[in-house]
């Protein structure tokens, strides 16, 4: 039996998606408690591997299991063994042709950002910060090059283990909600880092250091020391990841309003 599962957790406390030895990956938590519900050695795989300090309100995994259990047992039972700062949202049963990864059609994150001359107190950890003004109409201007399909090694990190650096940009949003600007993004697929380093790129043009046309000069160069360094993880949310509906998958559980994109 195969099953799926939506998670959400809070970033701050895990090194990563992906299980580590010293078992502090959010992956390792979500095994752990899974397999004491199941009472057998569950495996996990998720739709998107995510950094230490980078959160998510729409990651979907998939595992198999022998044994039957109530599907609240892959829910409340499964929450009742996890940390506070993670959470089972929804579990059903799919089909065996279902995974996680290589299902889905595409994958949307957000990045927060505090535009505000003074660093996040509060907020800290879960947003990420710049203290000078941000133009967003030149952002809006530069993200447009990155739109549709692209080689996007430049913004690829170097331990990236992807196959080919080729993804599709379907859609991007920038907007401004009081002292925030949010970035989000809409693609099949992200390269390592890919989603951070275009943010810190473009607060390079936001902030007058670059023009526009520099965004496309570095995505034509290829060449990831040509563009920002890599932004802070505090801001970064895997907002859902998307299916074709014949999976019957339910929707993430927060209704987060989306964002006026610009689509390919």
């Amino acid at each position: 039996m195969r099953l799926a599962l939506g998670i959400e957790y809070d970033g701050r406390g895990f090194c990563g998606w992906q299980t580590q030895a010293a078992g502090c990956a959010v992956q390792d938590r979500l095994e752990a408690a899974c397999s004491a519900i199941a009472g057998v050695p569950v495996s996990t795989i998720c739709a998107g591997r995510t950094d230490a300090g980078v959160h998510a309100l729409g990651q979907v995994v998939h595992f198999d299991c022998t044994v039957e259990r109530p599907l609240s047992a892959w829910v409340r039972g499964v929450n009742a063994l996890l940390p506070p700062e993670m959470a089972v949202t929804w579990a059903c049963t799919v089909d065996e042709e279902f995974h996680a990864r290589f299902a889905a059609t595409a994958r949307v994150y957000r990045y927060v950002l505090l535009n505000d001359a003074v660093r996040p107190a509060a907020d800290h950890g879960r947003v990420g910060w710049h203290h000078a003004p941000l133009d967003l109409k030149q952002m809006r201007i530069a993200v447009h090059h990155l739109l549709g399909e692209h080689d996007f090694s430049a913004f690829r990190a170097a331990e990236c283990q992807a196959q080919s650096p080729v993804r599709t940009l379907h859609a991007v949003a920038i907007a401004k909600r009081g002292p925030y600007v949010e970035f989000e993004f809409r693609a099949n697929a992200f390269l390592h880092h890919m989603v951070r380093n275009i943010v810190g790129s473009l607060v390079y043009v936001g902030n007058g250091r670059q023009s526009p046309e520099w965004m496309a000069e570095v995505l034509r160069g290829r060449d990831r020391s040509r563009a920002a360094p890599t932004f802070d993880a505090s801001g970064l949310y895997l907002m859902r990841v998307e299916y074709a509906p014949r999976w019957k998958l339910p929707l993430p559980r927060h209704n987060v309003p989306q964002l006026a994109h610009v689509e390919a």
